[in-house]
């Protein structure tokens, strides 16, 4: 699977490193809790520093929101693209998830809460990505399950993301174990019976 980069373990560039910590720090503090010096203080940085790499606070979050946004919808693309069939595709989209969402929780928590700070263009640009994303997920489990009414399977796919996307709250066994709870409980949940 394609890293989620940015958000690797190691940024490698300054503006990837920049966009790691002010995620982790609007995660803890919020977007209003944190200051540019704050964010230029965790690289050991001037805080001005900063508008080197972006115009400003609020274009560091449209970037960071951006990049989840680009990130999931590539590598969603990517994998349903390689699969062998669509349970394959269906499977290793919730996969993708799972693990994007334990290994960066915070990242699902500056995007849930903070996207109404970004920018209009910023926030537009993020929701068409995500629709985006979400339209891979309904032609999946379409293609998986045989569910023909789009309505029922988008509702199915936002509730696998609101399970999936708990993780910053929910998370209270070890990181495989977890995932495969999340893995089987989302897996369920997308091939339930709605009646």
């Amino acid at each position: 699977m394609m890293p989620l980069r940015p958000f690797a373990a190691e940024p490698r560039t300054r503006r990837e490193q920049l966009m790691a910590v002010a995620a982790r720090l609007f995660a803890i503090r919020g977007f209003h809790g944190v200051t540019v010096d704050d964010i230029g203080a965790e690289l050991e940085l001037s805080g001005p520093a900063l508008y080197h790499h972006f115009r400003g606070k609020e274009a560091l979050l449209g970037e960071v929101l951006i990049a989840i946004s680009e990130q999931l919808l590539g590598h969603g693309a990517e994998v349903v693209a390689t699969a062998s069939d669509p349970a394959a595709a269906l499977a290793s989209l919730v996969g993708a998830h799972v693990e994007f969402a334990l290994d960066r929780p915070e990242l699902i928590t500056v995007q849930y809460r903070d996207l109404l700070h970004a920018s209009p263009g910023d926030q537009h640009r993020v929701r068409d990505l995500q629709g985006r994303y979400v339209d891979l997920w309904i032609d999946a489990v379409a293609g998986a399950t045989g569910e023909t009414d789009r309505h029922a399977t988008s509702a199915r796919v936002h509730a696998v993301f609101g399970l999936i996307n708990s993780t910053p709250h929910s998370v209270r066994l070890d990181h495989s174990a977890m995932a495969a709870l999340l893995t089987a409980m989302a897996t369920a949940a997308l091939q339930a019976d709605g009646g």
